[in-house]
């Protein structure tokens, strides 16, 4: 019996008809559309997530919605790869990476300009991390260090951009860093912090989809945080992305991934420098002059 077996015909207790043929076609459009690989145990997940989007648009089919979307719905597309997209981060997630993004950055004091690529930027704590890291190393609250922060999901984008979060969110950050860099706030639903303007302006945010023909970064970049991206996507979209990466950055730049991905199929442009940190391939930095 196929594990498939028991999803093919539509639960009597869900709200919507959901079939294995509207999912195949889901995954179909989320995976050309944003890389996305989802396997076939997410089949409960992505009902329950789109079953929003039906009752927001009004659409009693998922066979309807499928043809909006295939219709060219632009808005719908947004909002259809904002509810598949999976969002998990936190403030110095992975300490390791900011005690060498500091070192890194002192290495290249008085480069003009630094510029930093966070790539997955989610709801902005990785960004803020990477900028509170960088007035730490230059003890300046103006450490003359640019960083881009991309989302594909612009929801959550615009939480980034506000830089207010549950006063749990930062529970685990040290009380001298918390009281330096963020402010107290109440919100509706409890306590809730601020991050501080002199942090939130070192970042700029944009909606960048790393499958999209063309990103808005201009080269070298001294640093890309791509983490536990990499994950959702599978290897030949691993490949095609890395690529991309390796003549964006500086002949030192380094790339950092998540605690889980694993490269050894770009071989050719990124090699292990440490734990989950990669830099560029020996004869591709032979050939940079810069």
């Amino acid at each position: 019996m196929s594990e498939r077996e028991p999803h093919s015909e539509p639960l009597s207790d869900r709200e919507f008809n959901f079939t294995i043929n509207d999912f195949d076609r889901i995954r179909q459009l989320i995976r050309a559309h944003a890389g996305i690989f989802l396997g076939e145990s997410k089949f409960d997940l992505v009902y329950g997530r789109l079953a929003r989007r039906l009752r927001a648009t009004g659409i009693r089919k998922f066979s309807d919605y499928l043809k909006l979307l295939e219709g060219g719905d632009q808005r719908e597309w947004q909002a259809f790869t904002n509810a598949l997209t999976t969002n998990h981060t936190a403030f110095f997630r992975e300490p390791h990476h900011f005690e060498l993004l500091s070192e890194q950055l002192r290495g290249i004091k008085g480069r003009n300009p630094i510029v930093l690529w966070c790539s997955a930027a989610s709801s902005g704590e990785e960004a803020y991390s990477m900028a509170i890291t960088t007035v730490e190393a230059f003890g300046s609250w103006s450490p003359g260090v640019n960083i881009i922060a991309s989302d594909i999901d612009t929801e959550v984008l615009e939480t980034a951009k506000r830089g207010i979060y549950p006063a749990e969110r930062v529970s685990r950050i040290e009380p001298e860093r918390l009281e330096r860099y963020f402010t107290k706030a109440t919100g509706p639903n409890g306590p809730q912090v601020q991050v501080k303007e002199e942090i939130r302006r070192l970042v700029s945010f944009r909606q960048i989809n790393l499958l999209q023909p063309h990103w808005p970064i201009r080269a070298p970049l001294d640093a890309i945080f791509c983490r536990n991206v990499m994950i959702y996507f599978d290897r030949e979209t691993q490949l095609q992305v890395l690529q991309r990466f390796a003549p964006l950055l500086h002949r030192d730049g380094l790339l950092y991934a998540g605690h889980s991905e694993r490269f050894s199929q770009a071989e050719a442009y990124f090699r292990l420098r440490g734990k989950t940190v990669y830099e560029l391939a020996p004869a591709l930095r032979q050939g940079i002059t810069t």
